[in-house]
């Protein structure tokens, strides 16, 4: 059993490592289109919330505006992948990450894998515990300055069984990942 999760953690790591020259692909939509499926040039797409998670939506500040966004897990009908719906509290924009589309540099497109999503808050320290060769790193070999804390709430998506996740939260109105595990 011990091997088996070895082998999982392994190829999350893995996964996550990998570098692709694409760039992350933020889809951004005037929040009176939300209720219409987000049109693409070449074939229309329509984005539903997904039902294969236990929680598909969370609420936090993520710009510190105080205001809530909407985080939504959702499907695109024309990918068949999953992603992140980030509806801005003050009304003038929503995110897209995944669906699709390489999700912040990390190796992946879509998010079926996390189990675990929720606010990260505020005020809270995070930091990346893998390091370039994809070991975990203990506490005591992070440095001080290695650590981040969050100015305004994130959101943590995790794995449930493989323990691999980290926290998307925004920083000078550019979407970072810690990698946790």
């Amino acid at each position: 059993m011990k091997i088996r999760i070895l082998v999982i953690i392994t190829l999350v790591f893995i996964s996550c490592k990998k570098e692709e020259k694409q760039q992350t692909e933020i889809k951004t939509v005037k929040t009176d289109s939300i209720k219409k499926p987000v049109e693409n040039t070449n074939n229309a797409d329509t984005i539903l919330i997904s039902t294969k998670h236990k929680v598909n939506k969370i609420v936090c500040d993520l710009d510190g505006d105080n205001l809530d966004e909407t985080v939504e897990i959702v499907r695109s009908t024309k990918s068949g992948k999953s992603g992140l719906r980030i509806t801005f509290g003050n009304g003038n924009k929503t995110d897209y990450l995944g669906l699709g589309n390489n999700v912040l540099s990390q190796g992946f497109d879509e998010i079926d894998w996390a189990g675990i999503f929720e606010k990260a808050p505020k005020n809270e320290v995070y930091w990346n515990n893998v390091n370039d060769d994809g070991e975990i790193m203990g506490d005591e070999e992070i440095k001080e300055e290695d650590k981040i804390k969050l100015l305004n709430d994130g959101i943590l998506i995790h794995a449930e069984e493989s323990c691999g996740g980290g926290v998307i939260y925004l920083k000078d109105g550019k979407y970072e990942w810690i990698q946790q595990e």
